[in-house]
């Protein structure tokens, strides 16, 4: 099982990097060809819709930067673990789309930049914490919802894909777990 998890959050990983996202041209670049694949070109100010991978190096390069909102950064973050602390074991906030992987980018890029700026190194302790507390906080919500009967979609709806992956192997181990004990006590479900 531990093998189909972390195969499963690396295919959803490598989804985002091939998932469209926003950039807005920080100067004039003609268009630019790689190994089949054309980007450009692009005029200053004007927005484009690229993959993330190739997004992330042209911003690295200077050629764009991320339209404001398309990443997690530390604000959006403690407004989502408030949210996550004042809810019911019931209730799923939504989360941006494609949570997990912004968060693992963001974390990366945060600890890269303490190299460089060691005065980072708070902020990076306070993500960090962050994170843990809206992950804890959300797998047990996971583990309530896998333990109750099955859930409506209306109720599913708002986990991620790597939360409802995590869901359904739960509500399958047990609902057999469930089935085998209530067997030998001589109830059956």
């Amino acid at each position: 099982m531990p093998e189909a998890v972390s195969s499963k959050i690396r295919d959803l990983d490598f989804s985002f990097e091939n998932s469209p996202i926003r950039v807005i041209a920080n100067r004039n670049c003609p268009e630019i060809k790689l190994a089949g694949l054309t980007v450009g070109p692009f005029e200053e100010g004007n927005e484009y819709e690229i993959q993330f991978w190739t997004a992330r190096e042209l911003v690295k390069s200077g050629i764009a930067r991320f339209r404001e909102g398309e990443l997690l950064d530390s604000a959006k973050l403690y407004k989502i673990q408030w949210k996550e602390r004042v809810q019911t074991v019931r209730q799923v906030s939504k989360l941006p789309q494609k949570f997990y992987p912004k968060l693992h980018r963001y974390l990366t890029e945060l600890k890269e930049e303490i190299t460089k700026k060691p005065e980072k190194t708070r902020e990076y302790e306070k993500v960090r914490h962050s994170t843990r507390d809206i992950v804890n906080s959300r797998l047990k919500k996971i583990v309530s919802l896998a333990s109750a009967p099955a859930q409506t979609e209306q109720i599913l709806k708002n986990l991620t894909s790597e939360e409802r992956f995590l869901y359904k192997q739960l509500f399958k181990i047990i609902k057999e777990w469930r089935a085998h004990i209530l067997k030998y006590s001589g109830e059956e479900e």
